[in-house]
C-alpha cells in the first residue's frame, strides 16, 4: 500500500504538485476567458452564477492552493499538495460507492497521451469489481471546433476509457488520440445509449469536457484538473462536479501510475 507521506513525496518530486509547469499567464488567461464565459474554456459548463475574474482567483486558491494575489503574473503556477491527497481521497470514496453498488461507469480522457493509463487502470478495478464499464458510440463521428476550425474526429476506447481521434491518424485501439477539451464527445455518448435505449452511466470519470458536459446533464462526474482548468473547480463550487482533483495533467504518463495505486488502495479495489 503507498502511504500518504509517500504520494505526498511523489507529487512534489514529479511536479504534479508544489511548482508545476503551467504557467502562471496561462491560469489567469484560462479565468479571463472563464469570466467572459468562452466556450472553450467553459468545457460544457453552464455556470449559475457569474464568475468574475477575482472570483475565480479566490476559488482557485481555495481549491488548489494558488496565489490568490492578482499581482502575481507570471512564474510558475503553484498546487497544494495536501489538497491534492484530500481530493484524491475524496475521489477514491466515490469510486468505492459506484463499485459497492456496481453502478455502470463511463471514462473519458481530452489527455489521452498522458492520463489514459491513470483511467485504465481504474476501469479495470472497477469492470473487475462487478461494474459496466461503458463503451457507447464507438466509431461515432463528432464535429469539434478547433483553432483550425471545425474538425471530424471519431469516438474511440481503449482499454474501457474513451477518447477522440482524427480518422485515419492511428488505427483504431491504439493508446494515442487527440488532446481536446470539448463536451460534445460525451454528448455523444450519452444520445446514443439513449437512442438505443443503452445503458446510461451512474458515474463518469475523466477530464475537460467528459467531467463538465456530464455534470451538467446532472450525472455524478468525478475527474482531475490542472490550473488552468477553472470550469471543474466551478462545477465542484456549484455542485455539478463531485470532486475536482488539483494536479498537473501533462507530466509523463507514467508519473500517474503510483496515484492509480494510492486511489485503488483507498477505494479497496486493489487486485
Amino acid at each position: 500500500m503507498l502511504s500518504t507521506g509517500a504520494l505526498r513525496a511523489h507529487l512534489l518530486a514529479a511536479r504534479l504538485a508544489g511548482p508545476v509547469a503551467t504557467p502562471r499567464e496561462t491560469s489567469l488567461r484560462s479565468y479571463r476567458l472563464f469570466a467572459a464565459r468562452d466556450p472553450r474554456v467553459l468545457l460544457g459548463l453552464d455556470p449559475d452564477r457569474s464568475w468574475g475574474e477575482r472570483d475565480l482567483l479566490g476559488l482557485m486558491a481555495e481549491k488548489c492552493g494558488v496565489s490568490d494575489d492578482p499581482g502575481h503574473v507570471s512564474g510558475p503556477d503553484v498546487i497544494d499538495p495536501e489538497r491534492t491527497l484530500a481530493a484524491l481521497d475524496a475521489f477514491a470514496e466515490r469510486l468505492s460507492g459506484a463499485a459497492e453498488r456496481r453502478a455502470p461507469v463511463l471514462f473519458g480522457t481530452g489527455h489521452p497521451h498522458r492520463l489514459l493509463g491513470f483511467y485504465a487502470g481504474l476501469a479495470d478495478a472497477m469492470s473487475a469489481a462487478g461494474c459496466l464499464v461503458l463503451t457507447s458510440a464507438q466509431g461515432r463521428c463528432v464535429d469539434i471546433t478547433t483553432r483550425f476550425g471545425v474538425r471530424t474526429y471519431n469516438l474511440d476506447y481503449v482499454r474501457g476509457v474513451a477518447l477522440v481521434r482524427e480518422p485515419g491518424v492511428r488505427v483504431p485501439g491504439s493508446a494515442t488520440g487527440a488532446h481536446s477539451h470539448s463536451p460534445l464527445p460525451v454528448r455523444a455518448v450519452l444520445e446514443e445509449a439513449v437512442e438505443v435505449g443503452g445503458v446510461l452511466p451512474e458515474l463518469v470519470v475523466g477530464d475537460h469536457g467528459w467531467v463538465c458536459g456530464a455534470g451538467q446533464l446532472g450525472i455524478e462526474a468525478i475527474g482531475l484538473a490542472d490550473t488552468d482548468d477553472p470550469a471543474l473547480f466551478v462545477g465542484e463550487a456549484e455542485g455539478r462536479v463531485s470532486v475536482a482533483v488539483p494536479l498537473d495533467d501533462a507530466v509523463r504518463s507514467d508519473y500517474y501510475r503510483p496515484l492509480t495505486r494510492y486511489v485503488l488502495d483507498r477505494a479497496c479495489l486493489s487486485q
